[in-house]
């Protein structure tokens, strides 16, 4: 078992295909030790090299609703009536202090998500 850190491209592939061949390692084994090592190493390059940037608070509403299964009259009380929950999601008015604390509870997505500034549509 040789680690070493990934530090390019390269290392980064290759630390991949070595994990493809021993992913279903037992756990506590030598190759198992390796594969948690090396899931370490790739998740830190990754996180400096191709980070994910989070979704704005009303895709990160959209994307909670969806995996909740809702629709959009789910949230009419929540955060409004009918026409406030529909120009909330299409970005034509703003969150309130209220709308994100009340969404917080729901739909359990932090306050610091649903804080954030997102541009409004025209």
């Amino acid at each position: 078992m040789e680690i070493k850190p990934i530090k390019t491209e390269k290392d980064y592939d290759k630390a991949l295909e070595r994990l493809e061949l021993i992913f279903d390692a037992t756990p506590n084994s030598t190759e198992g030790d390796e594969a948690e090592i090396l899931s370490l190493l790739i998740d830190n390059y990754e996180n400096k090299h191709y980070p994910i940037e989070s979704p704005d608070p009303i895709e990160a509403i959209k994307i909670r609703m969806e995996e909740m299964n809702l629709k959009q009259k789910d949230l009419v009380g929540i955060i409004g009536g009918k026409s406030s929950v529909s120009e909330i999601l299409n970005k034509k008015k703003k969150l309130t202090v209220e709308m994100i604390r009340e969404l917080e509870k729901f739909l359990k997505i932090p306050a610091s998500v649903l804080v954030s500034n997102y541009k409004l549509m025209n």
